[in-house]
């Protein structure tokens, strides 16, 4: 199976995790992964203002510091993935990557570290769910 994983560093997101790792039929080489962070991007009148080298390290920096132990926690458990940054809408190009991309599954937290993370559903969640055809399997 083909499942991409939205991640965003949260503590939603090692819950995700955590219920991965205690479910066998859903870590493993079985199957295809792909962890993707998305970061929102700069306004342009700031990102005009500190240029593009700066922009680009920032968003190297932020995909690193919510990658990296996402990268360790699939080689502990001898899960090959492949790991994607990109910088857009959250939930738009969430959407886009599971729908261009084939995937079989989507697995996410519900909520991140967005402002409405006190609803039911995150906003960025709810959106995703509005926007793909991919199923969703969510994860509170």
């Amino acid at each position: 199976m083909k499942i991409l994983i939205p991640v965003d560093g949260s503590p939603f997101t090692k819950r995700m995790l955590g219920y991965l790792a205690a479910h066998d039929e859903w870590l493993g080489k079985q199957h295809e992964y792909t962890v993707l962070h998305v970061e929102t991007p700069l306004p342009p009148h700031a990102a005009s203002a500190v240029g593009r080298e700066a922009c680009e390290s920032y968003y190297r920096d932020q995909a690193a510091e919510v990658l990296d132990p996402i990268r360790k926690f699939f080689e502990q458990q001898a899960a090959p993935a492949t790991f994607e940054s990109k910088i857009g809408s959250t939930a738009t190009t969430i959407a886009e990557v599971a729908d261009k991309g084939d995937f079989d599954l989507l697995i996410m937290g519900s909520h991140g570290h967005g402002s409405f993370a006190k609803l039911v559903l995150g906003s960025v969640t709810s959106k995703v769910l509005s926007l793909t055809k991919v199923p969703v399997l969510i994860v509170r």
